[in-house]
């Protein structure tokens, strides 16, 4: 009988470097994609799918987080004697999910490296499984990509990573890619490990991790072992991939092809692309902005998935 799951991390501690001097004085996580602030997508996400405790985990200069889904009486009631019921109303949703999620912080201490937030965030998890989220990713999806490793969690009781098919074998070097032993149908491989960055001759599959994990107790344990080998020679960072190849290497984990649009959010680029899409989606800006990429040349008819 698998235990469900109901608590998820955030990641945030990052320092954004990809986009200064943007993120020098504004976190990256802070940053728009339509009309939301990016962790605010990956936190109604969860919310969406069911997750009823959130931590975000983040760092000394990442106070906005807290201040964006911190209840405003005094600036709603501002709003509402003005009679701009509409933005009162909307300042008051966004706090609310700070309830409905049960959103907590907790500040970064540690090695550096992705594992560590994870597990600060776990010290108090006894034998549930944790939802990751990486606060840079948006993902457009008809079921939200967290209750897809949900329902691929429930289905194998095991350790499950967010995977999508690369679009060019060249893209291997970007990420994580794979080692697949099965292919169970509807999206569900069996794997037993990551190759980081490969040369896109070695990769071992088509297919690349991203951002998403459902992270077992067993995760954690190889987690506190990184941590506990650093502590002793000081060297490297605390990575959650090489938790995962350390248990992959004797207990089964899956992967899950993610059905729908992922956007990154970590670079300029892909950044600039993710509002694209928002703005081309948005009702009442979007057909300017159409007509917009057409005076400048540019095909709408090829322009990206929107974000909602």
């Amino acid at each position: 009988m698998t235990t469900a799951i109901r608590r998820a991390v955030i990641p945030a501690a990052g320092l954004g470097s990809r986009l200064l001097p943007l993120t020098k004085a504004t976190p990256k996580e802070m940053l728009p994609v339509g009309d939301k602030p990016v962790v605010e997508h990956t936190v109604r996400e969860l919310i969406d799918s069911g997750i009823t405790d959130i931590t975000i985990v983040v760092s000394a200069s990442k106070g906005l987080i807290q201040d964006h889904f911190q209840p405003d009486p005094g600036l709603v009631a501002q709003l509402r004697e003005a009679g701009k019921h509409g933005y009162a109303d909307a300042v008051e949703e966004v706090a609310d999910l700070a309830r409905r999620g049960h959103i907590t912080y907790l500040h970064q201490h540690g090695p550096y490296g992705n594992g560590t937030p994870v597990l600060n965030a776990a010290r108090n998890l006894g034998d549930e499984p944790l939802l990751v989220l990486w606060p840079d990713d948006v993902f457009v999806a008809d079921v939200p990509r967290a209750q897809q490793l949900i329902t691929a969690y429930e289905a194998t009781n095991s350790p499950v990573l967010a995977l999508m098919p690369m679009d060019d074998p060249a893209d291997a070097p970007r990420y994580g890619v794979p080692v697949v032993k099965e292919d169970l149908g509807e999206g569900l491989l069996r794997i037993t490990g990551l190759v980081e960055k490969p040369a896109p001759a070695e990769a071992p599959s088509a297919y690349a991790a991203i951002g998403g994990y459902v992270i077992t107790p067993g995760i954690i344990d190889e987690l506190r072992e990184q941590t506990r080998l650093w502590h002793e020679h000081r060297e490297g960072e605390i990575y959650l991939t090489d938790a995962v190849n350390a248990y992959a290497a004797r207990r089964a984990v899956y992967g899950q092809v993610i059905s729908g649009t992922w956007y990154d959010t970590g670079s300029p680029l892909a950044y600039l692309t993710a509002q694209f899409a928002a703005a081309l989606a948005h009702p009442e800006y979007g057909p300017t902005l159409r007509r917009l990429a057409q005076t400048l040349g540019a095909d709408p008819e090829t322009a990206p998935a929107p974000v909602g």
